[in-house]
């Protein structure tokens, strides 16, 4: 018999790194690197391999060096990982011990939760609604970089 097991991270849902000057790392990685980037860093567009009709997303946001949104980790970065099934997946990781920060957030565009891995880093669970998500990239305005 075999047993069900909780479908875990399914990719990068987003890099996030501390900067003295978010605005000015924006303009120079679209300059340089070309990037399309807005106030909130830039959304990679691109299509699952498991179904490639269907679109993902991966958010890339630089944050002021002084944001509080990283602790209780002493980091200068956060990875958010897209995960499938985040209630199930929450209580698989509390039931091994691992430290659940806060509760599951949920918002038109996906649910959120936060964990520290073993070295104390803090790590944002992302279980995405693509398709809201590429709706409020567009009434923003924003143009993804593919």
């Amino acid at each position: 018999m075999e047993t069900h097991r909780t479908k875990k991270v399914t990719g990068i849902g987003g890099i996030f790194f501390k900067c003295k000057d978010p605005k000015t790392m924006n303009s120079w990685y679209q300059e340089h690197l070309g990037l399309n980037t807005n106030q909130y860093g830039t959304v990679f567009e691109w299509y699952q391999g498991a179904d490639s009709t269907k679109k993902g997303f991966t958010n890339w946001n630089p944050f002021k060096e002084t944001t509080k949104y990283f602790e209780p980790s002493k980091k200068d970065f956060m990875i958010n990982y897209r995960v499938d099934n985040l209630r199930a997946l929450s209580e698989d990781l509390r039931k091994s011990g691992v430290t659940i920060v806060d509760t599951i957030e949920t918002v038109d565009y996906g649910k959120f939760l936060h964990i520290l891995d073993a070295e104390g880093n803090k790590v944002e669970l992302w279980e995405p609604n693509d398709i809201e998500y590429e709706k409020l990239g567009k009434q923003l305005g924003s143009k993804t970089t593919k």
